[in-house]
């Protein structure tokens, strides 16, 4: 805090002492830098929370005991858009009902509503009253330590004599089909299991998808309350239990469930009850605390701020969604809305090699370990992919979801043109190597993926004479560019590509193919008059959708000369237009202003990445500005890495993580980044 003197003795002591006095309830409004809170909440502009464990996503809703969606990483079926495999919403297992003397209670009921979403325990509150009879409050956990459980949480206090029925209904999505509703009671000495389990076909049949859950009362065995099955119809069933309550009295249940599909599990209904069972057995308190003790290991892997608590709460939850929507052990990848609900199909993208997979990598290389795993899983399809086109090596496809097919619509031209997403699952091999020094990992999975993609790239230029191997008929990054010569990125990351299959070779002490070297030093870069490097050949000044060529200084390292990296952020910075494009191009401007030393401009471009694209009431992030397409965990990605690789001047190279000279933001006094890399280093940046 900062500290005022003054004297008694004159009238401007005075005035300050004033100022200071005034000044103190402002700093009751000091965002907290782990929780967000939503007060004043509005059902018709509302963007829920997501509570996700890296397999399964829970979305808030505004309506009491109700949720939104819930996902499933790695379910997905062909039905509706494109004709391709689109994410599936998965049963509704945490709705539920409550009445209080025979009242059920819905949203008109609820005053003081009020949600917080903590992200340092992954938690989110809902609390609200009920007229003068009670005050209630519900937390939503998906477990960390169970990737396929969650938690429902839940108490009343009785503000006067009450009685109550508390209900779990399970209701499956309108996709879903064949519906089988279960009821089963399993007796134990010290327990009786009530499971309330369903299970459906998606659309087209290929998956079949189930959900189990149970409640967990306070109670001992033999005092706790009866429960009761009621069938509603084919797609909704509940389970119910009564209870009385004397005034002053505060009673608590939970409700955990799990939800599995066979895409994961060979008997997903059998093991939905299992998991169910394990759960309850478990005990809420176990549940919890395991739960917490997951997310306190991945918090030591944090971003600290001073100078900016809105900035510092922010990066928080920038971190929470990207920690919520991957998990270490895996072979997933995150979309670009996460487990946030069915944005983009839940397809995989660059976003997740080049935007989110770098941030995780620095801050948590075993849950980047899992987005690398998925392409290396799905190298053999994109194998196919190259065959198909005429080419060697492995072209990777624009969209990806469980396969590794190509899953981009017919009427989308970046699936057969995209091709630099090729080089960037093949850099993010090769930085993942460079940041844990694993060369066993390099020689099993690296390699295959580096060198596939590097052959590639041999194959795809045309080969035109010296400095003129050239890459055709692509579409840029900068979508608006589609069917164009020589893009900017395209070149430079499949030369990056070449370089870094290479270099690889060398370090396995294998045979690198002599032509990698040669077509990368004849890839074309090319300017325009003034020197300013130009996007793609047919390039003259338009505007651009988002960042091409300022990716060239970062992250490929392509362009270091600070007057020449200069040239290009101001030349392309006054061709991104103000509003319609994705959020992550100005948190690479404010990423290399940084590194340039220019804090005010790194402060001015840091804040443009987000904060005009913030959606209520947790200021959850949007695609674009004004977009309502939450949650944005690309743009996240960038952000996070400005604050990473720009304020905190971290640097991947071949050797392992290094710190370059970099410049704060204007306002900020200092970051501290913790548990960096595999060596869970400290790294710190003072004004």
């Amino acid at each position: 805090m900062r500290m005022f003197t003054f004297s008694t003795r004159c009238c401007g002591g005075w005035a300050v002492l004033l100022l200071w006095l005034l000044g103190r309830p402002l700093l009751a409004q000091t965002p907290d830098p782990w929780r967000v809170d939503a007060t004043n909440i509005d059902s018709g502009n509302y963007y829920g929370a997501t509570v996700a464990n890296g397999m399964i996503g829970i979305v808030s809703s505004p309506v009491p005991f109700q949720v939104k969606n819930v996902v499933l990483a790695g379910a997905y079926d062909q039905y509706g858009r494109g004709r391709v495999s689109n994410f599936l919403n998965s049963f509704n297992l945490l709705n539920m009902y409550l009445e209080v003397n025979g009242h059920r209670l819905d949203a008109r009921d609820a005053r003081n509503f009020r949600q917080q979403l903590d992200l340092q325990r992954a938690a989110l509150t809902t609390t609200f009253d009920y007229a003068d009879q009670a005050t209630i409050s519900y937390t939503y956990y998906a477990l960390r330590q169970l990737p396929f459980t969650v938690l429902l949480d839940v108490r009343i206090t009785a503000r006067k004599d009450l009685s109550l029925v508390a209900a779990s209904v399970m209701d499956a999505p309108d996709a879903l089909r064949d519906v089988q509703n279960y009821y089963n009671e399993i007796d134990r000495p010290h327990a009786t299991l009530s499971l309330l389990t369903s299970s459906a076909k998606s659309p087209t049949g290929k998956l079949l998808l189930c959900a189990s859950n149970s409640f967990l009362f306070e109670e001992p065995h033999g005092q706790q309350p009866r429960v009761i099955h009621e069938m509603w119809d084919n797609s909704l069933h509940l389970m119910k239990f009564g209870k009385t309550l004397r005034a002053g009295q505060s009673y608590g249940y939970a409700v955990a469930g799990s939800s599995i599909t066979s895409a994961h599990h060979p008997d997903p209904l059998n093991e939905a009850e299992r998991l169910t069972i394990f759960a309850r057995l478990e005990g809420r308190q176990r549940l919890l605390a395991f739960h917490e003790q997951a997310w306190q290991q991945l918090w030591q892997s944090d971003i600290q701020i001073s100078g900016d608590a809105q900035a510092q709460q922010d990066v928080h939850s920038m971190l929470y969604h990207l920690y919520s929507f991957s998990r270490a052990g895996t072979d997933y990848s995150p979309s670009p809305m996460g487990l946030s609900g069915l944005g983009y199909n839940g397809h995989v993208f660059w976003d997740s090699d080049l935007w989110m997979f770098p941030a995780l990598l620095v801050l948590n290389p075993k849950i980047a370990k899992s987005l690398v795993e998925y392409r290396f899983k799905r190298l053999d399809m994109a194998r196919r992919n190259a065959f198909a086109h005429g080419y060697q090596g492995a072209m990777f496809p624009w969209e990806s979801a469980d396969t590794g097919g190509e899953e981009t619509p017919v009427w989308a031209l970046s699936g057969p043109f995209e091709h630099h997403v090729s080089a960037c699952v093949g850099l993010a091999a090769w930085q993942y190597y460079c940041v844990t020094q694993d060369r066993d990992w390099l020689r099993t999975t690296g390699w295959p993926l580096i060198s596939a993609t590097a052959d590639f790239w041999a194959s795809r230029v045309e080969r035109n004479g010296p400095g003129h191997y050239d890459i055709k008929n692509v579409v840029a990054p900068d979508e608006w560019a589609e069917n164009v010569d020589n893009d900017a990125f395209t070149n430079a990351a499949a030369q990056k590509n070449l370089l870094a299959a290479t270099a690889a070779a060398r370090l396995l002490g294998l045979p690198a193919n002599p032509d990698w070297q040669l077509v990368a030093q004849n890839i074309p870069l090319l300017r325009l008059a003034d020197g300013t490097t130009q996007e793609h050949a047919s390039y003259h000044g338009e505007g651009i959708k988002q960042a091409d060529v300022n990716l060239l200084a970062y992250p490929l390292g392509t362009i270091t000369d600070p007057a020449r990296i200069r040239k290009d952020l101001t030349y392309y910075e006054t061709r991104v237009p103000s509003e319609g494009t994705p959020a992550m191009t100005q948190a690479i401007f404010a990423l290399l202003y940084a590194r340039l030393g220019d804090g005010a401009k790194a402060r001015h471009f840091f804040d443009d990445a987000y904060q005009p694209n913030l959606l209520p009431p947790f200021r959850v992030i949007a695609e674009t500005k004004g977009g309502t397409n939450p949650y944005f965990a690309t743009g996240a990605g960038g952000v996070l890495q400005a604050v990473l690789m720009g304020f905190g001047g971290l640097d991947i190279t071949p050797t392992g993580l290094v710190q370059r000279k970099t410049t704060l933001p204007t306002g900020w006094q200092s970051v501290k980044l913790t548990g960096i890399g595999a060596q869970r280093k400290t790294y710190s940046v003072q004004r």
